[in-house]
């Protein structure tokens, strides 16, 4: 079992900036990958950006120039620049090993106009 708990959510002006962080424990040895995703109200989840064990990125399109995934032992960030409105969601972090996909509880951004 993973267990991952998600946090620098906030309130934001469009073009400021937010690092959400994602503490993992729990049996991290057979991660293949971690990655962020984010839920707008009305909306499907949506990948966001993933980084594997070997420390490759990708991003989706809408996020490319702005937001930067790394990682650092069990800590897994999501630097966010640039922010629009359109990006408010919950953002999810989300780790993925042989055996499943865990998922953390949720962190809410909201940019505003």
């Amino acid at each position: 079992q993973v267990q991952l708990v998600e946090s620098g959510g906030g309130l934001v002006q469009a073009g400021g900036s937010l690092r959400l962080s994602c503490a993992a424990s729990g049996r991290l040895f057979n991660i293949n990958a971690m990655a962020w995703y984010r839920q707008a109200p009305g909306k499907q989840r949506e990948l966001v950006a993933t980084i594997t064990s070997g420390g490759g990125t990708n991003y989706a399109e809408s996020v490319k120039g702005r937001f930067t995934i790394s990682r650092d032992n069990a800590l897994v960030y999501l630097q966010m620049n640039s922010l629009k409105p359109e990006d408010t969601a919950v953002y999810y972090c989300n780790a993925m090993d042989v055996t499943g996909s865990y998922w953390g509880q949720g962190t809410q951004v909201t940019v505003s106009s």
